[in-house]
C-alpha cells in the first residue's frame, strides 16, 4: 500500500443511550446499565445524544464524567475507521463520518482511517458468512477512492457548513497500511499477541454470533480485533488519539482496543459508538444489503442521492433530518411545523434531500440534482438545456447516448431510426404518427418533420427521445 495521505486543514463496559434507529444485538456479558448524557446543556456530547448521532458511550460512567471534562478542556485526537471493501463510502458510513464532523466543528482534531490493512483481513461484526478475499492492489485502489471522497466531503462540511472556519479542528487522512507494512507476523504476535486473552476474545458478540452459525469463523476473522486494536494503539502514541468513533456493531472491536491500550500504558481511552441506520423495512443500509446508496459520483449520482431522501417515508425524514443535516434542533423543528401544515409541499423532504447533497456533492452537485429533478419529473426544457453530457447519462443511466453528424433536412424518423429507438418499417412509422414518440417532452406526431433547432435539438446540441414511457435515447448532434 502506498504511504499514507496526511493533510491538516486550517489547522470491559458502556453507556448505552436509547435511539429509534437499530443497532447490532450486544452479548449480555457485555450490558451495562442505561445512564442518562452528561447534565450540562451545552455539553457536545449532550448535543450529539439529542440528535441521535450518539449511541453508546464506553467505558461505564464517562459519558457522564470522565468524557466530558476531557473533551471540554481542549482539542481532542478522535478516529473513525473506514474499510476499502469497496470502491466508495455508502450512506451507511455517513453517519459516522458526520459524527466526526461534529468534533472537528467543536475544535477537536480527527482522523480518518482507511483500513488498507484491516480490509484485506475482513471483520466479522454483523457478517453472517466471511467476507470475499480483498487483494492487496484492490485495497490500494479502492482506499485512493475513499480518500478522495472522505476530502471531498470535508471540503464541502468547512466551505458550506462551517460559519467559524477558524474554530475547526484538523483533520488528517491516514491508511493502517502504512504501519504495518513493516511488522512480520511472527513480530507481531510475539510482542502484540501476548496482551490479549481468549477467554475475552470469545466473548463479543460478533465472534459468539459466528461460532454459532454453520459456516463458523476463520482464524483471519478472529483476529481482526486484534488489529482494530493496535490501530487505536498505534494512534494513541503517534497522534494522541483518545477517543475511538464507529458504528454500534463495532463496540466489541473498540471495547478490545481500550483494553489493549490500557495495559500497554495505564491511560485511559473512549469509545463512541454511532447508531445503525436501516431502511424502512428494518435493515442495515450498507452495500451488502443490496440496497446501497453510493457517496462517489460515478456509482450514485448526485440526483439520485437526492431522490434517495425525497422519497424517504414521512415516518423517518424527522429523525434524518437530526441525524444527516447540521441544521440546529430549534429550526428543525420549524421545518416539520411547515412540513404538518402543508404536507403536500413536502418542505421537510426537500430541505434534507438539499442538506445531505451539498454535503457529499457540494453546491455544485446539488444544483445538478435539482437541473435533473426538473428536466424529469417537471418536463423543463431550460433544466434540459442547462444540462451538459455527463448529466444527462448519470440522470438517463440505461438511456443509449449517441453522437451524429446533423445532416441537412434530417427528420424525426431518421433520427429516431439512427438511434434505434422505433423498430424497422410501418410499425415505427406508426409509433410516431400514434403518438409514442417524444423528443426534449415534446410529442413528436410527424415523421417526416425536419429536425428545428430549438424544438428537437437543445442550445446543447442534445435532443432527449422518448419512446413511450420509459425507452430514453440520448443524441448529440454534431455539425458537418
Amino acid at each position: 500500500m502506498a504511504a499514507s495521505c496526511v493533510r491538516a486543514v486550517c489547522r470491559g463496559r458502556r453507556v448505552r443511550w436509547s435511539f429509534a434507529v437499530r443497532s447490532a444485538p450486544l452479548s449480555g456479558s457485555v450490558r451495562a446499565p442505561l445512564h442518562s448524557p452528561p447534565a450540562a446543556a451545552d455539553s457536545l456530547l449532550a448535543s450529539l445524544h439529542r440528535r441521535g448521532v450518539l449511541k453508546e458511550c464506553f467505558p461505564e460512567g464517562a459519558a457522564q464524567h470522565e468524557l466530558p471534562r476531557l473533551l471540554e478542556s481542549g482539542p481532542q485526537t478522535v478516529y473513525c475507521g473506514f474499510d476499502p471493501t469497496a470502491d466508495s463510502l455508502h450512506a451507511g458510513n455517513l453517519l459516522a463520518l458526520i459524527g466526526l464532523l461534529h468534533l472537528r466543528g467543536a475544535g477537536h482534531n480527527v482522523l480518518a482511517v482507511i483500513g488498507g490493512a484491516t480490509a484485506q483481513i475482513g471483520d466479522p461484526s454483523g457478517k453472517l458468512k466471511e467476507r470475499e478475499r480483498l487483494t492487496a492492489d484492490t485495497a490500494e485502489t479502492n482506499g485512493r477512492s475513499i480518500a478522495e471522497s472522505l476530502w471531498r466531503i470535508f471540503t464541502n462540511h468547512e466551505l458550506l457548513f462551517c460559519p467559524e472556519p477558524a474554530r475547526l479542528g484538523t483533520a488528517a487522512v491516514l491508511n493502517n497500511a502504512s504501519w504495518y507494512r513493516d511488522w512480520r507476523a511472527v513480530d507481531f504476535l510475539s510482542e502484540m499477541g501476548r496482551h490479549f486473552r481468549m477467554g475475552t476474545l470469545l466473548s463479543r458478540h460478533s465472534v459468539q454470533a459466528r461460532l454459532r452459525s454453520a459456516e463458523g469463523m476463520s482464524l483471519s476473522e478472529f483476529s481482526y480485533q486484534l488489529f482494530q486494536a493496535y490501530d487505536f494503539y498505534h494512534l494513541h502514541l503517534r497522534h494522541g488519539c483518545r477517543v475511538q468513533l464507529g458504528g454500534s456493531d463495532q463496540l466489541g472491536n473498540l471495547m478490545t482496543g481500550h483494553d489493549f491500550i490500557h495495559k500497554m500504558t495505564g491511560e485511559e481511552v473512549y469509545g463512541l459508538t454511532v447508531p445503525l441506520v436501516t431502511t424502512s423495512m428494518g435493515d442495515k443500509l450498507g452495500k451488502t444489503a443490496g440496497n446501497a446508496v453510493w457517496l462517489n459520483r460515478d456509482k450514485t449520482s448526485p440526483f439520485e442521492l437526492y431522490q434517495y431522501f425525497l422519497r424517504l417515508p414521512d415516518s423517518t425524514v424527522e429523525s434524518y433530518l437530526k441525524l444527516f443535516t447540521f441544521l440546529p434542533l430549534a429550526e428543525v423543528e420549524k421545518v416539520m411545523e411547515q412540513q404538518r401544515q402543508d404536507p403536500g409541499k413536502r418542505t421537510a423532504h426537500k430541505r434534507l434531500a438539499a442538506e445531505v447533497t451539498k454535503l457529499v456533492h457540494g453546491k455544485e452537485g446539488l444544483e445538478s440534482a435539482k437541473r435533473c429533478t426538473n428536466a424529469l419529473y417537471n418536463s423543463s426544457i431550460e433544466a434540459l438545456e442547462q444540462m451538459d453530457d455527463a448529466e444527462l447519462t448519470e440522470l438517463f443511466r440505461e438511456a443509449p447516448f449517441q453522437e451524429f453528424f446533423l445532416e441537412p433536412g434530417t427528420t424525426v424518423l431518421d433520427a429516431c431510426r439512427r438511434a434505434e429507438a422505433i423498430p424497422e418499417g410501418p410499425r415505427g412509422y406508426r409509433m410516431i404518427t400514434d403518438g409514442g414518440v417524444w423528443f426534449n417532452h415534446q410529442r413528436a406526431s410527424n415523421p417526416e418533420q425536419v429536425l428545428v433547432p430549438g424544438q428537437h435539438i437543445l442550445s446543447n446540441g442534445l435532443s432527449l427521445i422518448r419512446v413511450g414511457k420509459k425507452n430514453f435515447y440520448i443524441l448529440k448532434w454534431l455539425s458537418l
